[in-house]
């Protein structure tokens, strides 16, 4: 059964939702198993990666692509998040195209403004290479265009499609670095072969969502920024500060402690995010649009919200569990006594990633209740907590324990919060 079906199955209760959880099911395993398969390409790839590259010059990478992904987040103006919101087919199409003019103007913007500043930039960024500057623009339009055609797949219920894209991106990313790192094992190789990759996921997207012409003219578009302000308004700033949030550890570690420390980090935050985050994501892609579907059917989404809590939860203690137990050992085996670092810093992120995984996939009621200034307070308190706990601890592993634990913490508020939402006009 397509997802595209759904809304005519739902009833008027939580009850009968949960009664027939056979096309959520069947939908999470079909994201799930192109999620797990895009996810395991990069994950196996890195036992290659990690013995052609060495650490400094993976922190290197890792680092440009925070940059790049910050300013992915910042030049959709978040407006691809109100897709699952809009009704199936031409509404939602509308909807896609307008977010993708939108998205082009702010690149557009974004990279005149870099071009300006760029001598400002080649001077406070010594250790980055010229290459890497000049191919931020294309990384922002290849991330933010990215995203905008996977969350309109998902939001169409084009599950199949959806792991189609991401298993492409995966395979030509992870394939075309260890290519070019065999030729030229550097940073610039890296971020070469992860832009191709990712446009690779985009011309397949639009092979099953083709670009529409984009009827109504400015009045349409300025239509549909207003009647979706709240986006630009709060979840901009709130993504925004998300994504920095999440890119300081590496950029902050790599002035404070160094290049290789860096490495460590990146290499721990993309294996331990793999398996963690595996399920995430499709339940994540599944929850959007049925949450959504609930919501306008009924003002709350709670058994939604609780059937997906439920499965996040269990995925998440099982593993947590196989890391805690062996996970310093798994990075030796895997890729080499050279990044033991990398299994000591994972080891200690546990925790944090633990709770990501069940609060990143739930975070989404927040925009069905519109309530995104709550999500932009939180975020700020967020990117306080991740500046003190970077800066204020004098070591390497205090920093990242004070970091991780602080994380928490802030995610057992939100997944408290979003539990409130998703009970609507009954909280």
């Amino acid at each position: 059964m397509r997802m595209g079906d759904t809304a005519a199955s739902y009833r008027t209760s939580g009850n009968d939702v949960a009664s027939e959880p056979s096309p959520y099911w069947r939908s999470v395993a079909l994201v799930f198993s192109g999620t797990a398969i895009a996810q395991m390409i990069p994950l196996l790839g890195s036992l290659a990666i990690a013995r052609i590259f060495v650490p400094a010059e993976f922190g290197i990478f890792m680092a440009w692509l925070g940059v790049a992904a910050v300013a992915g987040v910042f030049v959709t103006c978040r407006f691809e998040v109100a897709l699952p919101l809009e009704p199936d087919g031409p509404p939602r199409a509308a909807a896609a195209m307008a977010t993708a003019l939108t998205t082009l103007g702010m690149i557009t913007a974004v990279a005149l403004v870099g071009f300006l500043l760029y001598p400002v930039l080649a001077e406070r960024w010594p250790s980055m290479p010229d290459g890497l500057l000049w191919l931020l623009p294309i990384a922002i339009l290849a991330l933010s265009a990215a995203q905008i055609w996977q969350t309109w797949a998902a939001a169409e219920g084009l599950f199949r499609a959806l792991a189609a894209m991401r298993i492409l991106q995966a395979a030509t990313i992870t394939g075309l670095q260890i290519t070019a790192g065999l030729l030229a094992p550097n940073a610039f190789t890296l971020a070469a072969a992860h832009v191709v990759g990712v446009f690779a996921g985009v011309l397949l997207a639009m092979l099953w969502l083709p670009p529409r012409r984009f009827v109504g003219g400015m009045n349409a578009l300025v239509g549909f920024w207003s009647r979706y302000r709240k986006f630009p308004m709060f979840s901009l700033p709130a993504d925004s500060v998300n994504t920095l949030a999440g890119q300081l550890p590496l950029l902050v570690i790599a002035a404070r402690f160094g290049a290789e420390a860096a490495g460590f980090v990146a290499l721990a935050f993309r294996t331990l995010g793999a398996p963690i985050s595996l399920m995430g994501t499709a339940v994540l892609d599944v929850f959007k649009r049925r949450a959504s579907s609930a919501w306008r059917e009924r003002g709350e989404c709670r058994a939604e919200y609780m059937q997906t809590a439920k499965v996040l939860t269990a995925g998440s203690v099982a593993a947590s569990l196989v890391f805690l137990v062996a996970g310093e050992e798994l990075f030796v085996f895997a890729f080499g006594a050279d990044w033991r670092g990398a299994g000591q810093a994972a080891v200690m992120l546990i925790p944090l990633f633990a709770l990501r995984f069940v609060a990143s996939p739930l975070s989404y009621t927040i925009y069905i209740a519109e309530k995104q200034q709550l999500d932009l307070i939180w975020q700020l308190a967020l990117l306080g907590m991740t500046l003190a706990t970077l800066f204020l601890p004098e070591t390497y592993a205090a920093t990242l324990l004070a970091y991780a634990v602080g994380y928490s913490l802030l995610y057992v508020f939100y997944i408290f919060l979003t539990f409130q939402l998703s009970r609507g006009t009954t909280a």
